[in-house]
């Protein structure tokens, strides 16, 4: 419990006469930390905080790597900045030893900023001193953690780039004819032939290398600490990421796969307008960021490429690419939907080489000045032409409807129609592409005139809908005619339910195992409902474990 003298002895409230030091220390929290122990977490809401004893280390992430940027010791104090730009923290605050501080909360503090304005002017002096010292660290130029060097056409180098991208590495890429080459790649340049080369941060060169080599070398986790889980989330999208976050924090022992990256399709939107909290909007990837960032610091695993080879689920085993085995007492199915792909002639050796199937950001800087089409009319094709607006000289969605309201909501196609370099072709289709080593010109087919004219193109980006891969499920897991996971009432409907208890409401037809997410058979595919679904299947998952598990 905190006392007068405990907080006389904080400098700042040295000088407070002792009727407000004892309103503080009744109405102030005292928090005690073990080694490794929290006081606020980058992001978290604003506070002011004095250290009575132990040492605080303050860090904050840069590029997925934590940085240490100072400490606090007794009698100093932390949570001016935010308070003065009534933000978030911008850094986090960790015990390094045991350690004990004061949280004072932002209304006491104003309160108390009012009465005693000495206190107001001290707070406001090192606010400015710590907002300085922020912005020199925002001078320093960012080190890549990867430098590449490949041709833009070759598919390695586009597979490596995507999965950077999508993992949040931050990389430098250049081509092989890059004329700043020889001055941004220390040593030798490498010969054509072995790109992509890629120099990790530590020195480490990587010709063509593997993706999984690539994510161990970057200390991203491939292997599985443990042999047996509570809860398997196969697959890292929204459902995924909100199933790990909510099993990790309610104690349960957690690992997720995933086989690319965390985040799903959801993680290469452009732009979610409509998730709730974000009144400004949020980008895919930063929704994925801050889910993993959370799910990793409540305790899951969150293993990256990957993938499952098969499902035991007798002897509730999971077996993964490459041998190993992962008993699981719980498996929430959270895969999501694939692209659906286009038969078209010559679309197939373009793949990578100027066609690309969802949003393919990481190509959005090499669009510049060039004309891009995008196939499809829903809100993944309106998010993807606003990016690539900001990027390209054109860009046009093709679609076969005769309207974009039918399938887009409105405000993006409000914000659509506001583009000057946005343009619509409707009932309209692409019938052909051309070129030699990568995409030039494509073909699109007036629907009306059926008239086909050709357009120079420097890049086709296609959303025509998705499917459910889950042809590698096991028989015993019901699927509707399109692969869709059946869960609840449509198990019983299907007659594929036979254990003497109803079905859990997102369980399929194998007790104990779940799914959540476009995965699942619903005619609801949006980012909030999959959130929610992925809460959900932690709850029947508790379920399970406490009244059915052996």
């Amino acid at each position: 419990m905190l006392t007068i003298d405990d907080i006389r002895a904080i400098p700042l409230f040295a000088t407070l006469p002792d009727n407000e030091l004892e309103h503080l220390a009744h109405t102030c929290a005292d928090l005690h930390l073990c080694a490794g122990e929290f006081a606020v977490h980058e992001g978290g809401e604003r506070a002011l905080y004095a250290v009575l004893a132990g040492k605080m280390e303050v860090i904050k992430t840069f590029d997925g790597i934590e940085r240490t940027l100072g400490w606090r010791l007794p009698g100093t104090i932390f949570g001016e900045v935010p308070l003065a730009l009534s933000s978030p923290f911008p850094g986090a605050y960790r015990a390094a030893e045991p350690s004990r501080v004061m949280r004072v909360d932002a209304q006491r503090y104003y309160v108390l900023a009012a009465a005693s304005p000495e206190i107001a002017f001290k707070m406001g002096a090192l606010a400015r001193e710590r907002i300085g010292g922020l912005q020199g660290l925002s001078a320093e130029p960012p080190k890549a953690r990867v430098i590449m060097i490949g041709s833009r056409w070759d598919t390695a180098c586009t597979a490596l780039r995507q999965f950077l991208a999508r993992n949040q590495i931050s990389y430098d890429w250049m081509t092989p004819d890059a004329p700043e080459l020889t001055a941004r790649w220390p040593g030798t340049c490498p010969p054509e032939q072995d790109c992509p080369v890629l120099r990790l941060v530590d020195g480490t060169v990587l010709s063509r290398p593997a993706t999984r080599e690539l994510a161990e070398l970057l200390g991203l986790q491939t292997q599985p600490r443990l042999a047996e889980y509570d809860t398997m989330i196969i697959g890292g999208g929204p459902a995924g990421l909100a199933a790990a976050v909510y099993g990790a924090s309610e104690g349960l022992c957690t690992v997720v796969l995933e086989r690319e990256a965390p985040g799903g399709q959801a993680g290469t939107s452009s732009r979610i307008e409509n998730y709730l909290g974000f009144p400004n909007g949020v980008s895919g990837d930063e929704l994925a960021s801050r889910a993993l960032q959370q799910a990793r610091r409540l305790g899951a695993e969150i293993l990256v490429t990957r993938s499952v080879a098969r499902i035991d689920v007798a002897g509730r085993s999971v077996h993964l690419d490459g041998g190993d085995v992962i008993r699981a007492r719980t498996i929430i199915l959270a895969t999501g939907v694939t692209w659906r792909r286009l038969a078209i002639d010559g679309f197939d050796r373009f793949i990578g080489k100027g066609i690309y199937y969802g949003a393919a950001r990481s190509e959005a800087n090499a669009t510049h000045g060039l004309d891009v089409y995008l196939i499809g009319g829903g809100n993944s094709a309106g998010q993807a032409a606003l990016y690539f607006a900001n990027h390209a000289r054109m860009v046009t969605l093709v679609l076969r409807g005769d309207s974009l309201e039918k399938s887009m909501s409105r405000y993006l196609v409000e914000q659509l129609r506001g583009k000057s370099n946005v343009g619509v072709q409707l009932r309209s289709e692409v019938v052909g592409a051309h070129g030699d080593t990568h995409l030039t010109a494509i073909d699109i087919r007036d629907g009306l005139s059926a008239e086909v004219r050709r357009h120079d193109c420097g890049g086709l980006f296609v959303f025509i809908g998705a499917d459910a891969e889950t042809e590698w499920l096991p028989a015993e897991i019901a699927r509707d005619v399109r692969g869709y996971v059946l869960t609840g009432d449509d198990v019983v409907k299907a007659g594929r339910w036979s254990h003497s208890r109803d079905p859990y409401l997102l369980e399929s037809s194998v007790p104990g195992v779940f799914a959540c997410g476009d995965v699942r058979l619903s005619p609801v595919k949006r980012v909030a409902s999959a959130v929610g679904e992925g809460s959900m299947a932690i709850a029947f998952a508790h379920k399970y474990l406490q009244h059915d598990a052996r």
